[in-house]
């Protein structure tokens, strides 16, 4: 999986610097959002499951039924009312697919390194050396490195044994059962692993926008990024628990002398 990111950075390195609309504006929008759930997702859930239920939704409509907006559209409205309706069931299989994308990451590892080489991150020919490419052009840049890293997740998948897909079976099946019992430090964790993810896609974006060369860093150091992110998701899950079972005790006491209230 480094490999992949280190590829987004040369294709993000080239002959031409990409807008910088498609790397500074997403990388701070999921700056944002991720400390945002990182730090508060548990307390406003129900808008997460229904935000996270739309997107999976729309993703799958769009990418595996057959790439039109109006099953994307369809998928994204059913699957968020699906995940506001079935908020618990939906953390436990948001836990489960958590599970699952860790375990690929890490088992399907050695086969995506040996994948076929990938498409050369710098084929635009028609911007000169050190310019700023065109917000189509960089679009187009990075939809290509979308595709080559997909077809490369998809080799390395295809080329991992059967033993180790049921490793990830257990281990999500694992997952599902701990959600069912461990109702709130499943949305909870949930919620910070997510927001330490988006935290660090948005800081790579911001820096390989600036020419630092993140993921190279991060290939250096690879340890000490892993303790962070682990740590960043330790604190998230308590902080979370701890804030939200607060604000909670807090509302639910108003209610209650409001209601002893208009009693008397």
């Amino acid at each position: 999986m480094l490999e992949i990111l280190q590829n987004f950075e040369s294709a993000v390195g080239g002959t031409a610097r990409l807008s910088p609309l498609v790397l500074i504006g997403p990388g701070l929008a999921a700056v944002l959002l991720g400390l945002f759930v990182w730090l508060g997702g548990l307390g406003l859930r129900r808008v997460l499951c229904a935000v996270a239920g739309a997107v999976s939704g729309g993703f799958l409509g769009f990418f595996i039924i057959g790439r039109s907006i109006i099953p994307a559209i369809v998928l994204a409205g059913m699957a968020a009312t699906a995940a506001t309706v079935f908020e618990r069931l939906f953390f436990t299989i948001l836990a489960a697919a958590l599970v699952a994308v860790l375990g690929v990451v890490v088992l399907a590892r050695p086969y995506i390194e040996n994948s076929p080489p990938a498409i050369p991150a710098d084929q635009d020919n028609t911007s000169a050396q050190g310019a700023t490419m065109s917000l189509g052009e960089s679009i187009d840049r990075i939809s290509a490195f979308l595709v080559d890293a997909g077809e490369k997740i998809k080799y390395g998948c295809s080329q991992m044994p059967r033993g180790s897909w049921g490793i990830i079976a257990v281990a999500a099946l694992a997952s599902i059962v701990a959600g069912f019992w461990l109702r709130r430090l499943t949305p909870a964790l949930c919620c910070s692993v997510i927001g330490t993810m988006l935290v660090f896609a948005g800081m790579i974006l911001l820096l390989s926008y600036k020419g630092a060369a993140p993921v190279s860093r991060m290939g250096t150091r690879p340890s000490f990024y892993i303790t962070v992110f682990i740590a960043m998701t330790v604190f998230g899950t308590i902080e979370q628990l701890l804030l939200c079972r607060h604000a909670r005790a807090q509302a639910k006491g108003k209610r209650q002398a409001g209601h002893d209230k208009q009693k008397t």
